[in-house]
């Protein structure tokens, strides 16, 4: 009985949506983080899978999952470029042994403009859910459709503590911004 009512408010809350599968080979997340003085890093995390629900030309929803064992730097090489990416693998960044996925789920879209959206929704990464909104536009082109964003986060919300002045005193100019963005960009087919 659950279940029949949470399908039928979900019906009615997207209409008749469809759900498109998100291409993941032709779709990116980057990512940006900054040092509180000065520099800062730069990267990829590649899609495990995702979906776009729209109506019409409309987004009505969507979803995906990233896998987070494939953290990357792009802005450095060789020796420096191993450790980074081993560390922000570890337990000091985002534990990916334990967690080797993070998912975000839209909960609720407000059209802004034409092809502009404000998106709702709950990100889970290291087993920590918060609820965030972001700006984020749908664009059309041939027979794809294209979700675009940047996201930015708070890491210490998810317990991601190197470097935090928000769980460590005394850090001066190593300390690692908490703030972090991803700049998504989701394409399917119409």
């Amino acid at each position: 009985m659950l279940n029949t009512l949470l399908s039928l408010i979900t019906v009615f809350t997207l209409g008749s949506a469809d759900t498109k599968d998100v291409k993941v080979t032709e779709s990116t997340i980057k990512w940006e983080a900054t040092k509180v003085v000065g520099g800062g890093h730069e990267g990829t995390v590649i899609l495990k899978e995702a979906d776009l629900k729209l109506k019409g030309s409309e987004l009505k929803g969507g979803s995906f999952v990233v896998d987070m064992t494939t953290i990357n730097s792009t802005d450095l090489e060789g020796e420096w470029k191993d450790k980074l990416d081993g560390h922000l693998k570890s337990d000091d960044f985002f534990s990916v042994e334990k967690n080797p996925t993070a998912k975000f789920v839209i909960t609720k879209v407000k059209k802004t403009g034409n092809g502009s959206y404000e998106v709702t929704g709950d990100i889970t990464i290291k087993g920590k859910t918060e609820t965030i909104s972001f700006p984020a536009t749908l664009t059309e082109s041939g027979d794809k459709v294209t979700a675009d964003a940047t996201i930015t986060l708070d890491r210490s919300k998810f317990d991601v503590r190197y470097g935090s002045s928000s769980f460590f005193d005394d850090l001066g100019d190593k300390a690692i911004s908490d703030e972090f963005k991803l700049i998504v960009s989701l394409v399917a087919s119409k």
